[in-house]
């Protein structure tokens, strides 16, 4: 900011009247002998004249110039008048509005040349201070501070509070004082209305500002554009932004599109490596100390627990998102990916009280951001090396839960343990792959050998119908069949098998059957 009292001084020059005015900036200089130059003028210049228009009527002439906010007047002495008139005098001075006389040996020149280095030469600092600002941003992300990195140096450089909100309106990251109840309120508010452009939060002092971060490689935000992928809340402690403060907000919404970026990134690597892992896990293609060594960059280590949780297919994007979240902030470690229909996670724990206590956690709160009942099941805490076992586990858990169909609570679907397992766990503690099969090939070896390649599709109906908890209309709805297809592929079943589905013992031993199947690998030519 350049005052004109500072750049009078520079030049030597005495004022005239309006004193009151010497502290206003010159944002620009301006030379016109127009009677009214106002309509190609914005406000904040120093107008020079020689007032060789201005002719009888001062005080309209100088009214107008105070109106529209300019800085003052220099009068050009030696050319239409020896000296300032007393007219200008009286006007300027009614106006409060600074008036200088400008001797003829000062060219109108010298004044705007003088204007402007100092013009440049702010403008000049402030881009070196965003500049130096913008590196220690930037380092913020190389050095994978995160969010809370970035806050931190932002309240750093503006000397205030710095607040990073996603897209729905939930606190991020926060540094510094702040009403964050007011503000988060306000914010959750004003993006449920489909907020698009920066805006003045009402919580925050005078002078605070929001402004929208856009997707990386994206355009800002516009009124009719996709909304901000997160919201940059700034202020400071005392008085309103500066134009460095400005310019460094500005700069720190490209930095936080960057971190949200690079964590995006990461959070897509980890969860393919999640996919990988638990996929390979699953199929028993991943066991013991190879297994084990893929967990360690994982901080699973020592003991490993594993949650399943079951969201419906509309619920799976937000209950994986959460579960992630949830994750990385609760259980200080860990993997997270989708096998079949459940979401599983891998959890660090030193033993089962421990990792079900954590397990009741992630599963209320992914279940509040589901917004549905949400089965789930935990099994106790293993070796790394044995985790397919401690899967089988906890999917059990959860599957023999919704069997007894006691699970339900004032609303709430509690999470299974493998307390809930009941004659599964006999299945479950068959060390002997053999012994397994043996058992499981009693059971369900008719259907598979008997039918041939239908004896496939019998499995899959038999297996929905057991998931189904026997409803026909939704077993069939799964196999994308109708319903009397589906009866007589149960009634195929039985008649191979001898047993009835109608009889709770025999739906248990199917069960059982089918779940012992997935513990070993079963060849069959």
């Amino acid at each position: 900011m350049l005052p004109l009292r500072a750049l009078l001084r520079e030049l030597e020059l005495e004022i005239a009247a309006g004193e009151a005015g010497l502290d206003r900036a010159v944002r620009w200089v301006h030379i016109s002998e127009l009677s009214d130059p106002t309509p190609w003028l914005s406000g904040g210049e120093l107008l020079l004249t020689t007032g060789l228009a201005i002719g009888d009527d001062a005080e309209a002439y100088v009214s107008r110039l105070a109106a529209h906010g300019l800085t003052g007047l220099g009068f050009g002495v030696g050319f239409g008048h020896e000296r300032l008139p007393e007219p200008l005098l009286a006007a300027a001075a009614a106006h409060g509005f600074p008036l200088f006389a400008v001797p003829y040996e000062l060219p109108f020149i010298a004044i705007t040349e003088k204007a402007f280095s100092h013009l440049v030469n702010e403008q000049y600092a402030v881009l070196r201070r965003a500049l130096a600002a913008h590196e220690r941003l930037e380092r913020v992300v190389l050095s994978e501070r995160g969010l809370d990195g970035v806050a931190a140096e932002l309240a750093s450089l503006i000397g205030g509070p710095a607040l990073i909100y996603d897209g729905r309106g939930e606190l991020l990251a926060r540094r510094g004082e702040a009403p964050v109840a007011e503000l988060s309120a306000e914010m959750r508010e004003r993006v449920h209305a489909g907020a698009r452009r920066g805006f003045v939060p009402g919580a925050l002092a005078p002078g605070a500002l929001a402004l929208p971060v856009a997707r990386a490689a994206q355009p800002a935000p516009r009124g009719d554009g996709p909304p901000p992928e997160a919201w940059l809340v700034a202020a400071k402690d005392a008085g309103a932004l500066t134009e460095l403060d400005r310019l460094t907000l500005h700069q720190a919404v490209t930095i936080v599109a960057l971190e949200l970026l690079r964590r995006r990134v990461v959070d897509d690597t980890e969860r393919r490596l999640a996919g990988d892992v638990i996929s390979a896990l699953v199929t028993g293609d991943l066991a013991g100390p190879e297994l084990a060594r893929r967990l360690e960059p994982f901080g699973l280590r020592d003991r490993v627990g594993v949650l399943v949780l079951a969201p419906s297919r509309a619920a799976r994007g937000p209950a994986e998102e959460e579960l992630v979240r949830a994750v990385r902030e609760e259980a200080g470690g860990g993997l997270v990916a989708p096998t079949g229909k459940f979401l599983c996670a891998l959890l660090p724990a030193s033993g089962d009280e421990e990792l079900f206590a954590l397990a009741e956690r992630l599963h209320a709160r992914v279940a509040r951001v589901a917004g549905e009942p949400l089965g789930g099941g935990a099994g106790r805490t293993v070796s790394p090396g044995e985790l397919r076992r401690g899967f089988h586990e906890a999917r059990c858990a959860l599957e023999a839960r919704e069997l007894s169909a006691n699970g339900v609570a004032n609303g709430m679907v509690k999470l299974a343990t493998y307390r809930d397992l009941g004659s599964f766990q006999l299945l479950l503690s068959l060390q002997d792959d053999d012994a397994l099969r043996l058992f499981c090939d009693s059971i369900l070896a008719p259907i598979e050998e008997s039918e041939g390649a239908y004896g496939g599709e019998l499995m899959r109906s038999l297996e929905a119908f057991i998931e189904s908890n026997g409803q026909w209309e939704r077993a069939a709805k799964a196999l994308f069949c109708h319903r009397h297809t589906l009866r007589y592929r149960i009634r195929r079943v039985e008649e191979l098998t001898g047993r009835s589905l109608d009889s709770a013992r025999d739906r248990i031993d199917f069960w059982l059957a089918l779940r012992g199947r997935e513990l070993v690998h079963t060849e069959r030519t």
